[in-house]
């Protein structure tokens, strides 16, 4: 059962109004080199300045990425490719990442090849360690840049940390 660690980008809180600007993905395993990296045109000529400005490109550069059900095909296959039977999404903030990748995977083409569920990795590193209060984030030995696939990767190292510390998961 692969974890694949997501994170995503946008111009604002919510997909629809708002566009993913990009997304990173990697297959959680002790080498992180199967990744994933999409960069989406926007879907709506709303944006946030300020929410924009986070993912580092302008709005003029977006307006160039790649046509967005292009890219969910090719995570699609990607994915496909990179996953035997069910796989879990994971990642930091499950509640935004998720809300994206499951939007337009359902909008472009029609079903999400996660299921309907996803994990938060900070609420499984809390569980661990019994208090609500805690944070994995010295886990993470890549820098978190904003850059998705960077920052996909460094959630990654501080799962395999947890399995190191007694984490029970199994990563195939």
């Amino acid at each position: 059962m692969p974890y694949v660690m997501v994170d995503v980008e946008a111009d604002g809180p919510i997909p629809g109004d708002y566009s993913m600007i990009c997304f990173g993905a990697v297959i959680v395993e002790p080498e992180l080199n199967r990744t994933f990296y999409g960069k989406l045109k926007p879907i709506s000529d709303k944006f946030i300045p300020d929410a924009l400005a986070v993912s580092g490109f302008s709005r003029e550069e977006c307006l160039s990425f790649d046509d967005p059900k292009d890219v969910m095909q090719q995570f699609e296959g990607w994915l496909a490719s990179n996953c035997k039977g069910r796989m879990i999404f994971i990642s930091d903030n499950n509640g935004f990442d998720w809300q994206f990748i499951n939007w337009y995977f359902h909008h472009f083409l029609g079903k999400n090849p996660f299921g309907h569920s996803s994990t938060n990795l900070g609420s499984l590193y809390k569980g661990m360690q019994k208090d609500a209060f805690v944070n994995f984030k010295h886990l993470r030995t890549t820098r978190h840049t904003h850059n998705p696939v960077d920052d996909a990767r460094g959630n990654a190292e501080a799962l395999l940390q947890m399995k190191a510390m007694g984490l029970k998961v199994s990563l195939s």
